[in-house]
């Protein structure tokens, strides 16, 4: 008698992200930069702000935010359980939340700050991802967000050579036609204006974009990425500024 089981359900997107094997940290030198700048835009903790770390993955972005945002109350925020977990072992506030349809337990206005670091790549729908940020964020609050950059230096003279550019995929099974070795989901990415443009439509005012180094590059050409931050436009990930329109 044949059997009668279904087939196996083929691996989605969330699969993806909660397979614990797949990388959820952040680059230091990018998350410090970060957080010096928010740390410049709140100012003393007086009174304390809600920082939201949306999309926190293993927490250490936080952690690293953490010492200089000392008075602040900083929460990670992810869809992913194994993420959570981990984070939960660097930073004392985590809670699960998803980007779209209401799905951030937070009310409207609730965060003072959110940090939206290497999150807006993955998504399939940034619309309403940035629709719900700006929901739970208060009127003048403040956005940073960090993001690889498709016009990185490096990128353009791959491009030129005809060689997929770094930071871009064409599966979550295997990388193809580009230096590197880990698949990581990356859907979208930008340019300094396209981001810069999008921010605006999506009913922010974007205060500065700057650079900051990616921690993959090869120790060898470290210093050239370094040198390039001074052009955020060239520089490997894209570090925005931008705060929730104060009369919306």
């Amino acid at each position: 008698m044949k059997s009668t089981s279904a087939p196996p359900r083929p691996p989605t997107l969330r699969d993806f992200y909660e397979d614990p094997t797949v990388p959820v940290a952040s680059g230091a030198p990018r998350s410090l930069r970060q957080a010096r700048m928010l740390a410049a835009a709140l100012g003393p903790p007086t009174p304390p702000a809600t920082v939201l770390d949306i999309g926190c993955g293993d927490g250490t972005a936080a952690a690293t935010a953490t010492p200089l945002l000392r008075g602040h109350r900083i929460i990670g925020v992810d869809w992913s359980q194994d993420a959570l977990r981990r984070a939960s072992t660097r930073i004392e506030h985590v809670i699960r939340g998803e980007l779209t349809d209401g799905g951030l337990p937070f009310g409207n206005g609730a965060a003072q700050a959110i940090l939206f670091s290497e999150v807006i790549e993955h998504l399939v729908d940034p619309d309403s991802a940035l629709d719900e940020l700006r929901r739970v964020l208060a009127p003048g609050g403040h956005l940073m967000l960090s993001t690889p950059n498709l016009a990185a230096w490096y990128n353009r003279a791959l491009l030129l050579a005809g060689v997929q550019p770094v930071f871009s995929e064409v599966s979550l099974r295997a990388i193809h036609g580009r230096p590197g070795r880990e698949v990581v989901g990356h859907l979208r990415l930008y340019t300094a204006r396209a981001l810069r443009e999008f921010l605006t439509a999506s009913g922010f005012e974007v205060i500065r974009i700057a650079g900051a180094p990616f921690h993959g590059v090869p120790r060898a050409l470290r210093p050239l990425d370094r040198l390039a931050c001074a052009a955020p436009s060239a520089a490997s990930i894209l570090l925005a500024h931008a705060r929730r329109r104060a009369g919306d």
